[in-house]
């Protein structure tokens, strides 16, 4: 983080100070860096909402510091130190780990929304060096953990504010110190949520029971939950609880990928004529390309982002043939989606030890290898802070057509994938990529059908959505083509820690 003076936008500054009062209500004085009791028990909930480049990042940032130089506790969701007198606590969330991953990169210490309805339960000799990395207890003397080991821990938490992370560096194993998962019981103070657009109502619901002051962090120009028949939760909010942030700031300026996203805001604005627009950014910045076709390089570790499920399947096999993949199996380095847990209620435990680690539906794995036992696989989870593990898992790769499809490998119970070569824009919302691939046919079509979504036309908000997931570089793919990967899949670029967690069947325990 920055100690240089903050500087604010008008909007910014206003929003500032809306946040401020609220928090003040809560008890938590910004201003003179003061704790107190709340002034009163009821939910204070506001939305601080605006395009790409606004500063809703900027302003969630600084807010975060200003309330932990208040001496405001963060929850990190991997542990939680002991309940004192007067403690105040912070949670920063989004809806998936590549976006509380986004977040990180930046310097602020986010976790899932589900981390936080699921609390890891320690073991009460590792609960002592948790507390000790945190700053609530003496270095302690552990059988087992040398001196050496305490040093790695203590160095792994200064740079990643992560207890599991430390722990593992010390080398131990997720199960040495995590004996099970429970649903939070005890509510905390102060929730702040990033790419709140994503929320359905469920999720708004949970999160009001646990924080009596939230404040929602999104974009109003992107796709509301597929689920839900709604729009975004904001929508449905008093008008003065929601601040809009409408400037584009100085850091964002004659970025060109930002340039085209704001364009889409024309209503006279036509398909043809966006092309032809991004056509004359890509001739003069090479952070635009006009690309003659898709690139499998990429599509290994950032998917091509379409609109239409037929489209995406049809990759995801050029994808595979491409690379010469077995049909029977997958090649170390393939990329995967997370499509959810497929276990019985009796086996609670389980879904919640993967879903703590990330696998939860939507989240982005790179497939390592075959696990030591049957069913199994050993997975890197994208944006989680411990990423390597291994599970029980179901694997499925969707024919065209209405054929059924085809599984090369699976457990009888477990978490269930799609390949993720490429996958559709409304999933990717929430994570960002250095380099995006964006199919422009799909979006064409979706143009010539002229459809309509909340006042505004769909290619524009599909257009929108995809475009602002590019960090570095946009490839805007106008051919139906695909070119061949100029080298193998591997897994070399998947740095491991110390240790991978393994993850035992439900018919193991």
């Amino acid at each position: 983080m920055s100690n240089a003076p903050i500087v604010f936008s008008e909007d910014q500054a206003e929003a500032w100070d809306n946040v401020a009062a609220m928090l003040r209500q809560s008890g938590v004085d910004l201003d003179d860096s003061l704790l107190m009791p709340p002034q009163s028990d009821a939910t204070s909930v506001l939305a601080v909402i605006g395009k790409a480049g606004s500063g809703k990042t900027m302003l969630l940032a600084r807010l975060y510091k200003a309330l932990e130089e208040a001496g405001v506790d963060v929850v990190s969701g991997d542990w939680e130190g002991k309940k004192r007198k007067d403690r105040r606590t912070l949670a920063i969330l989004a809806p998936t780990n590549k976006a509380a991953s986004v977040l990180r990169n930046r310097g602020v210490p986010a976790t899932t929304i589900h981390r936080i309805l699921y609390t890891p339960v320690y073991d009460p000799e590792y609960e002592k060096v948790a507390e000790w990395l945190a700053g609530q207890g003496e270095r302690p003397e552990i059988e087992g953990l040398t001196d050496v080991a305490l040093d790695r821990a203590f160095s792994s938490y200064q740079n990643h504010k992560s207890v599991p992370a430390a722990l593992a560096a010390a080398g131990l194993r997720g199960s040495d110190f995590i004996t099970g998962w429970k649903r939070r019981e005890e509510p905390l103070d102060i929730g702040f949520v990033d790419e709140s657009s994503m929320l359905d109502a469920k999720q708004f619901e949970d999160l009001q029971e646990i924080f009596p002051t939230l404040v929602l962090f999104g974009d109003p120009a992107q796709l509301p939950p597929v689920q839900t028949s709604g729009g975004m939760v904001f929508e449905t909010m008093p008008k003065e609880h929601v601040l809009s942030l409408s400037r584009v700031h100085r850091q964002d300026a004659g970025n060109p990928i930002l340039d085209l996203a704001h364009a889409l805001a024309d209503p006279m604005l036509d398909f043809y004529t966006f092309e032809k627009m991004i056509a004359e950014a890509a001739a003069t910045d090479e952070r635009v390309v006009m690309a003659q076709r898709v690139e499998a390089d990429l599509m290994a570790r950032s998917p091509v982002l379409v609109w239409r499920n037929a489209t995406r399947i049809k990759l995801i096999h050029a994808f595979r043939t491409a690379f010469d993949a077995p049909i029977d199996e997958l090649l170390e380095g393939e990329p995967l989606i997370c499509d959810g847990i497929e276990l019985p209620m009796k086996h609670r435990k389980k879904r919640l030890d993967l879903e703590a680690r990330g696998l939860i539906k939507g989240a982005q794995v790179i497939y390592l290898g075959p696990g030591r036992k049957p069913g199994f696989s050993r997975l890197h989870v994208m944006g989680a802070e411990d990423p390597q593990v291994s599970a029980a898992s179901i694997v499925k790769i969707e024919q065209e057509g209405d054929a059924e499809p085809f599984i090369p490998f699976a457990a009888r119970m477990g978490a269930t994938f799609l390949h993720g070569a490429a996958v559709t824009i409304h999933k990717a919302q929430g994570s960002q990529w250095d380099t995006v691939q964006v199919f422009a046919p799909d979006i064409e079509i979706a143009a010539r059908m002229g459809r309509v979504e909340a006042g505004q036309p769909l290619w524009k908000r599909l257009a929108y959505v995809a475009i602002t997931r590019a960090e570095t570089q946009l490839r805007w793919v106008v051919r139906n083509r695909l070119a061949r990967p100029s080298a193998p899949l591997t897994v070399d670029d998947l740095a491991a820690p110390a240790v991978a967690l393994e993850l035992t069947s439900p018919d193991a325990s």
